[in-house]
This record gives C-alpha cells, structure tokens and sequence, in this order.
C-alpha cells in the first residue's frame, strides 16, 4: 500500500482494522466516497462527512439526471457540469461514473470507499426503492422512482457487485489512483465510528 493511504478498516480490509491517527485527524480538502453499487449510502454519507468539515457536497447523481424519463445526458455536458463542480478549492464528492472518474477522482485528494458487503447494499436499496415508489418522491430535475427503474437498479447491483469490488480494489494498489489516500471500510459501523470521529485537516482533537 502507498504510504500516504490511510489504513483500511474493517475485518475484510487489507489491513489490521485499526485507522492510523491521520486518517481520523481529517481526510483532505478534497474527497471522493465510493461504493460497490446502489445502497451503500454514499449520499448520506457524504452529506454528513461534508456538514463535519464544513465543506459542499457534490451529488454526482444531481449532476446527472437532469433530462426526463431518466434519459441519461450527454457525456460532454455532463462533464463539463462535474468538472465546473469540482474545480473549487475543497468538496466532498459522491458517486461512481465512470465516465468522469478522471475529473473526480483525479482532483481528489481522498477516496472513501464504502465496500460494504452485498446484503448490506441488497436490503438499503430495496427499503429505498420501497420507500420511494411509495411515496412518489422528487429524486433529481423530474425524475421519480417508479417499480421499473428500481428492479433495474436490484439487477444491475447484483450483476456488477463482485466486478466493481476486484475493480476499485485494483485501481487502489494500480497507478493514477494508488497515490491517492484511500480510507476503506468493511462494514457500517466501521465508517460510522471513524465519521463520529473525523475534524477537519489541522484541526485539534
């Protein structure tokens, strides 16, 4: 592991579950968090990680749908909307489009990666579509969960899980991305722990 990543946590890390003092004392200025798919709670966790360091919260997602009927946008405009949202000083950042990992990513500081285990994502994404079909919520420009797009949500997690899991566990240890520091968890209690904990960079304890 790079010496400037911060230790993983959690019984599935690459390391002893045990985070080194600087990864608790503030993550950077820049940070990304990462999951193996719809359910980790990337969002919330972002939204309060950001309130923590007094930092703004990026939704990738937000910055995505936008058209209606969940018509995805074309890329080159939503590049340029994720690289006018990321070209401030500080941020913390959620998502994994692939698409503009070389903007988010590559400005970012810090990856968060949420590698919680598959029921954990299972069971948050179907409560979430459950709750959200039910109430017709307002998700992103006009765009509402219906029963189609969250069983395509539950397929594609359940087909891209294990791949997207062997990915970002490769580009952790493989350059551009190895010189970033990465904070991992292994389980929600873990990234809860460390999320009570965390002040901003410089900050006494």
């Amino acid at each position: 592991m790079n010496p400037t990543q911060a230790a993983p946590v959690g019984r599935r890390a690459f390391a002893p579950a045990q985070p080194q003092r600087d990864a608790v004392a503030g993550p950077g200025d820049r940070i990304v968090v990462i999951g193996n798919g719809p359910g980790a709670g990337k969002t919330v966790f972002a939204q309060r990680l950001a309130a923590r360091l007094g930092l703004p919260h990026i939704e990738l997602d937000a910055l995505h749908w936008i058209l209606p009927n969940w018509a995805p946008p074309p890329v080159d405009e939503f590049r340029a909307r994720v690289d006018g949202a990321t070209s401030t000083p500080a941020w913390v950042a959620e998502g994994g489009y692939s698409k503009t990992r070389d903007l988010v990513w590559g400005r970012a500081d810090t990856i968060v990666w949420l590698d919680f285990p598959l029921r954990v994502h299972f069971w948050r994404l179907a409560w979430r579509s459950l709750r959200l079909v039910r109430r017709r919520e307002l998700l992103w420009g006009t765009n509402r969960q219906t029963p189609r797009a969250a069983l395509r949500l539950v397929t594609w997690l359940l087909r891209t899980f294990a791949r997207r899991r062997r990915q970002y566990a490769q580009m952790m240890r493989s350059p551009p991305y190895d010189t970033k520091r990465w904070i991992r968890f292994a389980r929600p209690g873990d990234a809860e722990a460390w999320l009570a904990e965390v002040t901003p960079a410089g900050a006494q304890r």
